[in-house]
């Protein structure tokens, strides 16, 4: 009997190319990043790197799909625990409390898409990905809230994330200034200045 060729899933092997590359990319950097380095913290050859990915932008692109697709779970299961129908404001909490840096897994993906920010400034196929996504967010945010407040929540909540990732700002001091801002939003009209 001949031995059959194991059949191989080309989304999965990806999505473990990928996964290598966060592993390097937060632990030394995205200048760090090369079809070498994936293919040795994946235990693969730089040959089947290249086969599934023909451009360190396309092995890129993909990670950055994989990172959103981590924050995407997260908040698919923080929105779930609300119940049915949560107010607006728990509703954004929970979501961008699961884009901050707050645990391990949230702090690694935070220093990838942290560092996706600098190398998409010089690759505008990049930039384009990260601006639609943004862009998809602040619009789904200003279905909750004022438009201006939308696009400061989408700043703040980077900037709290870039000083967490520092050891800037702790926990606490991060979710206090979050939980102000939403505070300073949602407040009910008659309490508003």
């Amino acid at each position: 009997m001949i031995p059959m060729p194991k059949r191989v899933d080309p989304t999965e092997r990806r999505t473990l190319i990928a996964d290598a590359l966060m592993k390097v990319a937060a632990e030394q950097g995205l200048e760090a990043v090369s079809l070498r380095h994936v293919a040795a913290a994946a235990g693969a050859t730089t040959g089947l790197v290249q086969h599934y990915f023909r451009t360190k932008d396309e092995m890129m692109l993909f990670a950055l799909s994989v990172v959103s697709g981590h924050t995407e779970a997260r908040i698919s299961a923080a929105v779930g625990a609300l119940g049915p129908a949560p107010a607006p404001r728990d509703l954004v909490r929970a979501m961008v409390t699961q884009m901050l840096p707050l645990d391990e897994e949230r702090r690694a993906d935070g220093k990838v898409a942290l560092a996706f920010f600098a190398y998409a400034a010089t690759r505008p196929q990049v930039a384009e990905v990260q601006r639609q996504g943004a862009l998809g967010l602040r619009d789904f945010f200003a279905t909750l809230m004022p438009a201006p407040a939308a696009t400061t929540l989408l700043a703040l909540v980077e900037g709290l994330g870039l000083y967490m990732i520092s050891g800037t700002y702790p926990t606490d001091v991060a979710l206090r200034a979050l939980d102000d801002f939403l505070d300073s939003v949602f407040r009910p009209a008659a309490g508003r200045p």
